[in-house]
């Protein structure tokens, strides 16, 4: 599930739409969560599919660790691609906001961490990375979860209105990470090898 305070909105004709902020996000908010409503299809499962629905899930979903296709069931799924990604997801099934975020901004994710199934030319926003492959979790991971730890405390201290999508289990993990009583997961640890 997205965060309740964005909204889908149309960006450009280049990039379509977008999930934006329709109030203040503090960086360590949880954005988005995996939930019961969101769909799971296996590899198997989509090759049976029609090519029209092979299509749409190749667009909308992301891979998961075990390399099944998410399809998130809200606007989750219309979270675009940056290099300077706002969101990150973590280990645990939840993303969170790296940076604050302002009223009207776009959430992002860097496609290089969803485990992509082809390599694509993401817009030039002026970084050295100019196009997403399959294999950049495992590139790019440090970099990544350093941004994670920096604001993994800040759950914690932040309104988190997804915090009923987040199991007891996981929650005990995040306040023993934050507290430094336990060490985070590497978001390595969604890298599917496909």
């Amino acid at each position: 599930m997205i965060h309740p305070k964005t909204e889908l909105k149309f960006i450009s004709k280049e990039v379509g739409y977008g999930v934006v902020a329709t109030e203040f996000i503090p960086a360590g908010t949880i954005t988005w969560a995996l939930d019961q409503l969101d769909r799971e299809f296996t590899p198997t499962k989509l090759k049976k599919m029609n090519l029209l629905y092979q299509n749409i899930l190749e667009t909308y979903c992301y891979r998961n660790r075990k390399g099944n296709y998410v399809l998130c069931w809200d606007n989750g799924r219309f979270v675009n691609h940056s290099f300077k990604s706002n969101c990150i997801s973590t280990a645990y099934d939840f993303e969170i906001a790296v940076r604050d975020i302002q009223p009207g901004e776009e959430l992002t994710d860097d496609y290089g961490y969803l485990n992509i199934s082809e390599p694509f030319k993401g817009i030039d926003e002026g970084t050295r990375r100019k196009t997403v492959y399959p294999d950049d979790l495992v590139k790019y991971y440090g970099a990544w979860d350093k941004l994670l730890i920096k604001n993994f405390p800040k759950i914690l201290v932040v309104e988190q209105p997804l915090k009923p999508l987040i199991s007891t289990k996981v929650w005990c993990n995040i306040e023993a990470i934050s507290a430094g009583k336990k060490e985070m997961k590497s978001i390595k640890e969604n890298y599917f090898p496909g």
